[in-house]
């Protein structure tokens, strides 16, 4: 159990109706996990992971279909060298701005086979 858990994040999911909820969990977990200097809060009526208390990684809870986070650098984009190479995790992550990106997983089966590799780029992107 990581040590970085919101008891708000866990009220939150405990009423969450969503077709996907076990993988929203796991990947939170992994997510809490990836550094413990990651924390969490509800943010835009998600769960929101925060580095250095900036969010950077929030779940977009409304499609149904998928798992969808959004991978930022808080609520306004930032206009300077973001020293973040996004070709590396090409496949994974897409580029939606030029300080966002955003990573859907279709299935529990997606997701479990990259979760080794979106924990990766979950510590490159809050430290970048």
């Amino acid at each position: 159990m990581t040590l970085n858990r919101n008891p708000a994040v866990d009220s939150f999911l405990e009423s969450l109706d969503h077709p996907l909820k076990p993988v929203i969990e796991r990947l939170r977990v992994a997510i809490l996990d990836a550094d413990d200097a990651i924390t969490e809060r509800i943010k835009w009526r998600a769960p929101s992971f925060c580095f250095n208390s900036v969010d950077r990684v929030t779940f977009n809870l409304r499609p149904l279909h998928h798992v969808q986070l959004i991978f930022h650098r808080g609520a306004k984009t930032i206009e300077d060298d973001f020293p973040f190479d996004a070709s590396k995790w090409s496949g994974l992550l897409e580029v939606i701005g030029q300080d966002r990106g955003q990573v859907i997983f279709p299935s529990a089966e997606a997701a479990a086979a990259r979760q080794d590799e979106f924990v990766a780029l979950v510590r490159e992107w809050v430290r970048a």
